[in-house]
């Protein structure tokens, strides 16, 4: 459903509230080591996330990503937009330029009922919150 970035920007934001949490900050090293993704890649995601103010970072000897009061209200729609775009919520699923509720191609109706509750999966729950999930063991972020 998600790009391979999506995951790894969601994992990424997952695995720095863990950590900012216990009021820690973490490298991209440590990141990508726990979410299972290559280094580069996930620098140059966390490089976006930042930029778009979903993480902080600090240079530095004592430097890192974390996550604090600021990104709380960060969801995985919020996520999903930054890196994906926003395809998965609008336009038609068949491509045709002039789909709408009063020219609907075959297929509008049934996703209009999908994207609403994608829509709703996608923003009930801020990123701190799944990271809270993980920390208290009932969600996990590796594979076991």
């Amino acid at each position: 459903m998600f790009s391979q970035a999506a995951k790894y920007a969601i994992k990424s934001i997952i695995y720095i509230w863990t950590q900012s949490l216990e009021d820690r900050k973490v490298g991209v090293k440590e990141i990508a080591s726990n979410i299972g993704a290559p280094e580069a890649f996930t620098a140059k995601i966390l490089q976006n996330l930042s930029k778009a103010n979903f993480i902080g970072s600090v240079k530095g000897p004592n430097g890192g990503f974390y996550s604090d009061e600021s990104h709380a209200k960060v969801t995985l729609k919020d996520v999903i937009k930054l890196i994906d775009g926003d395809h998965l919520f609008s336009g038609c699923s068949l491509g045709l330029p002039k789909c709408s509720e009063k020219n609907p191609c075959p297929l509008h109706f049934e996703v209009v009922k999908v994207r609403k509750e994608i829509d709703i999966m996608l923003t009930s729950k801020s990123l701190k919150h799944l990271a809270v999930e993980v920390i208290k063991g009932l969600t996990q972020l590796n594979q076991i």
